[in-house]
């Protein structure tokens, strides 16, 4: 959720596409694998650390891409994706290579149960921010570039300020979801987010609903959900997925989350009806 959700700030609200997310993910995860194996800091510390090291990658990549857009862009945070997992094959010595890092929780919530519920409250603050920064000054100004680059700095809108932004804050939030996944498995590998990972990501925003904080929502649990129920039939999954995309595609262009605004719209034309039956 934490993914989807600081994806979409960055695609469905700023418009700039980016298919390399999971390089983010990784990134946060090796940063807490290495803080806390290696500094020995703590959990507190540790976290907020791996989304301020992720949000500075993400500083670095967004200041050349806020020269790209469509295509171009997509290409550029692909290749970025890409080349994380072989970084950490390179620096073998310092990332351990194939074998991964281990790492293990702070005793106060060694049991699945108890970090699940530190994963509950980290994203329901992240979903409050999210949704503050949404409604900001900030947020409409992504909103305004999305629509019309051109249109934006007529008015004064600085394009490299708030397209670097986009980058820094996507970038921040995901890390901390990497950081929250190294934790939660104890282990953090090369192989844990390949670009599949990104296009999973990418599909869950599609299917939950662009531009909408719930919908992010909706799209992560969908498709969080089902792999898990067809992960017993080999090759099934990508197929379930790949339908799932068409035919919101086909039918709910806006996501599924639309179909909440369309029953909330027949809500309040039913209540209006009824309304003008008792004036009459």
């Amino acid at each position: 959720m934490i993914s989807s959700m600081a994806l979409n700030l960055l695609i469905g609200y700023g418009g700039q596409i980016s298919v390399g997310h999971a390089g983010f993910l990784s990134i946060g995860g090796y940063s807490v694998a290495l803080l806390s194996t290696k500094l020995g800091l703590p959990f507190i510390v540790v976290l907020p650390l791996s989304g301020i090291i992720t949000g500075f990658i993400g500083l670095i990549i967004g200041l050349p891409a806020v020269r790209l857009s469509g295509h171009f862009l997509a290409v550029a945070t692909l290749g970025f994706g890409l080349s994380i997992p072989h970084m950490t094959l390179y620096f073998d010595s310092f990332t351990g290579g194939y074998s991964g890092i281990s790492l293990s929780r702070p005793e106060w919530f060694k049991s699945d149960l108890s970090f699940f519920y530190i994963v509950i409250l980290v994203t329901v603050i992240i979903t409050w921010l999210l949704i503050n920064i949404v409604k900001s000054r900030f947020g409409r100004a992504f909103i305004a570039i999305r629509e019309s680059e051109v249109a934006a700095q007529s008015i004064g809108i600085n394009l490299s300020f708030y397209k670097t932004l986009m980058f820094v804050i996507s970038a921040f939030f995901t890390g901390l979801a990497g950081g929250l996944y190294g934790y939660w498995v104890g282990f953090v590998s090369p192989g844990d987010f390949t670009v599949m990972t990104s296009f999973l990501l990418l599909a869950m925003i599609v299917v939950g609903g662009l531009a909408s904080i719930p919908g992010a929502i909706i799209g992560a649990l969908i498709l969080t959900i089902l792999p898990e129920l067809t992960s017993s039939f080999v090759g099934v999954t990508n197929i379930v997925i790949g339908i799932a995309i068409v035919l919101v595609v086909l039918f709910r262009p806006h996501g599924i989350v639309s179909l909440l605004d369309l029953l909330k719209n027949k809500s309040l034309s039913k209540k209006k009806e009824v309304q003008k039956n008792a004036d009459l």
